[in-house]
Formats: C-alpha cells, structure tokens, sequence
C-alpha cells in the first residue's frame, strides 16, 4: 500500500535531494538556452546523451555503455538526432558490426552554441554565490565525483 502524502509533509531535505534539484534548474536553462540560440530540437534527453559523444566522435556501444540504458533507447535518440541532421553514423572501420557517431557542421555548432550557455549560466551562478563561494562548490563537487 502506498502512503498518501499529507499536504503538510515537507519535501526531503538531503544532500542528494539538493543535488538533483540543482541538476534539474541547471538542465532546464541549459536546454532553454541552447533551443533560444537557434536549436528547437535540442531537449533535456538528448543533452544526456549529446553530453557523452566527444566533440571527435564515439562508437555506439560506448553511448549505451556511458549511458547506462538499453540499446532501443540510445538508437532511439541517435535516430532522432540522425534525423536532425546532428550526428552521422558510420561505419566502424575496427568493428564491421559497429558503428561511429560523429557530429556533422549543424551538430558542431550546437555545441557551440551550448559551451556560450554553459559559461552564461555558469557566470549567473558566480553572480549569485560570488566567485570565492562558486569556486568552493566547484572544488566540493569534483571531490565528491572522484570517489567513484
């Protein structure tokens, strides 16, 4: 049985609550900055996955694998993107049953267009906690995602 909520309980208030409230305000002006510069198609989805292809290119597998999802879901997005005209998938000169993901001239300037999103952002937040406090949390962060 599932309990019902009752409207004076508050939310949780833990570290990894903080932490995924924070991802999510920073993906969704991160993806409303990418689609305002002139990329309709681009959406929080395919940010993950475009944010695992290096600007070189990458194998499938490796996309499923970084991922950590099903194959359908990642051929989903590429096939999405592929369509957008972002990626091209080749084929894997070291695997005939592979294939490379590679971003095309549409796809490099996206990513153009998200790194000027990212140091806006990024500059909004040194705004917000001043630079010293950015630094710190930046520090904080690297350390908690180097123990894995």
């Amino acid at each position: 049985m599932v309990k019902a909520l009752d409207e004076n309980e508050s939310l949780p208030d833990h570290v990894g609550w903080l932490l995924w409230q924070a991802n999510r305000l920073w993906m969704q002006d991160f993806v409303a900055a990418v689609r305002e510069a002139g990329h309709p198609w681009f959406s929080e989805a395919r940010a993950s996955l475009i944010g695992q292809i290096p600007r070189g290119g990458a194998r499938q597998l490796q996309l499923i694998e970084r991922l950590g999802t099903s194959k359908q879901a990642v051929q989903q997005l590429l096939d999405g993107l592929e369509a957008e005209g972002v990626i091209v998938r080749l084929p894997d000169p070291a695997d005939k049953r592979g294939r490379l993901v590679r971003y095309t001239d549409k796809g490099q300037a996206a990513l153009r267009d998200a790194d000027r999103a990212k140091v806006a952002i990024e500059n909004r937040y040194a705004e917000r906690l001043g630079r010293e406090r950015l630094s710190a949390l930046l520090d904080a962060l690297r350390a908690l995602n180097s123990e894995n």
